[in-house]
């Protein structure tokens, strides 16, 4: 089995659209959630979103042509895996060489816009790019036209956990021989009328008007998520091959667990029990022991069904005792939920704590569920030398997903 490393990071979200400002404001308890500004919100419930903010593809190069005939779910990923292909200043092989960027929803603003086209105009209005525009695996395809990439390319879409099961695929790719590096990650832009009036007629979305206290994970007042956008984006490489590069590396990736709770498709199994299986198995294969510090990102969407079963599921995998040690933080508190995005992001959230030994905090979180009982790093990050990190992702259709890493 081969040891997989990562070797570079890019990101696009509603705190940052590099990595410095990103980690910077993420450790400052800066909150990206704000008043939706791309459409009238007068006849809408919902008023608040995480919006990518002072975002111009072409200030990083992507090809004018290009962004014409692609949707912003793919300029997201195009820009995130810039930053983490320029991060690692990899050379490799071309068939050596993978991409797996999954997208929760795909092109939902070429959806929108091409219907109405369809309905106010008639057929032939509709743009004859709008299926290869539209489609969830188009993001991932053009990167790797991008960079040449000819090995596997496989974009996964399991809800809230394609960026978590994303990079654990493209873990076990690398790790079983079929690839020596791939691009990997989540990207989401869904921030328009048709996906907030799902989700808001679903009751899924917070209806609070205060930014500060509309993603409140764990918290007894938590009403719902706030939709947001983005892309996360990592290289993930063969140890031997980054090290035979003089590659920088920020971690080693050494769990991953894929459960199903095969239950409903949309709310969590109550007893957590398969959430938890995922965990287990991801801490196992990370070789997990007592003496170890953990951080965990937890998925905690300031649902209230979410964030009990999520705090169960803690409980359940790792034992009352060694959950109560562990530090735990919804950094969605701060960026909103990104979807298929949110995985990749809170990733690269997990490296830069593990890296830089700084919890960063669950803002909001001022009443605390006494479900919730667990330690949330409520307010301000908190200064601690870890030693290993778990990202949670738990999507719609019951998709769990956790991937863990070491510094090395």
């Amino acid at each position: 089995m081969k040891r997989v490393v990562i070797t570079g990071m890019g990101v696009v979200s509603p705190i940052g659209n590099d990595i410095s400002t990103f980690w910077d404001n993420l450790k400052n308890g800066v909150c990206g959630i704000g008043e939706i500004t791309s459409f009238p919100i007068e006849d809408f419930p919902v008023k608040m979103a995480g919006e990518v903010k002072n975002f111009n593809p072409e200030d990083y190069g992507i090809d004018k042509s290009l962004i014409r005939r692609s949707d912003l779910f793919t300029h997201y990923a195009l820009v995130a895996a810039k930053q983490a292909m320029d991060d690692s200043k990899l050379e490799i092989a071309p068939e050596r060489l993978g991409v797996y960027i999954g997208s929760g929803v795909g092109g939902i603003h070429t959806f929108y816009s091409e219907s109405k086209k369809l309905l106010e105009n008639g057929m032939g209005w509709v743009s004859p790019l709008f299926i290869p525009t539209m489609i969830s695996n188009i993001a991932a395809g053009n990167v790797a036209i991008s960079y040449g990439a000819e090995g596997p390319c496989l974009p996964v879409v399991t809800a809230c956990a394609t960026g978590t099961h994303s990079l654990g695929e493209a873990y076990r790719t690398i790790k079983h021989g079929y690839a020596d590096a791939i691009i990997a990650g989540g990207t989401e832009a869904s921030v328009v009328p048709l996906a907030i009036g799902g989700f808001a007629n679903a009751k899924a979305l917070s209806r609070s008007i205060d930014p500060l206290s509309a993603s409140i994970p764990f918290d007894i007042r938590r009403q719902g998520f706030v939709l947001s956008e983005g892309a996360g984006v990592l290289i993930l490489e063969e140890y031997e091959h980054a090290k035979a590069r003089n590659a920088k590396i920020y971690a080693e990736v050494c769990g991953y667990g894929n459960t199903c709770d095969a239950y409903h498709y949309t709310a969590p199994r109550p007893d957590a029990t398969t959430a938890a299986r995922a965990m287990k198995i991801a801490l196992d294969e990370a070789c997990f022991t007592n003496e170890d510090v953990l951080y965990i990102n937890a998925h905690g969407t300031s649902t209230p069904l979410n964030d009990k079963t999520e705090t169960l599921a803690i409980k359940v995998a790792m034992g009352e005792e060694a959950a109560r040690k562990a530090m735990i933080s919804s950094t969605k508190s701060m960026t909103g939920h990104m979807l298929g995005a949110a995985g990749g992001v809170e990733l690269i959230a997990s490296v830069l704590a593990l890296r830089e030994s700084i919890i960063p905090p669950t803002i909001g979180l001022l009443e605390p569920d006494p479900d919730c009982d667990l330690d949330y790093v409520p307010l301000k990050a908190r200064k601690k030398e870890i030693t290993i990190a778990m990202s949670n992702s738990l999507g719609f259709g019951g998709h769990n997903g956790s991937i863990v890493i070491r510094k090395i």
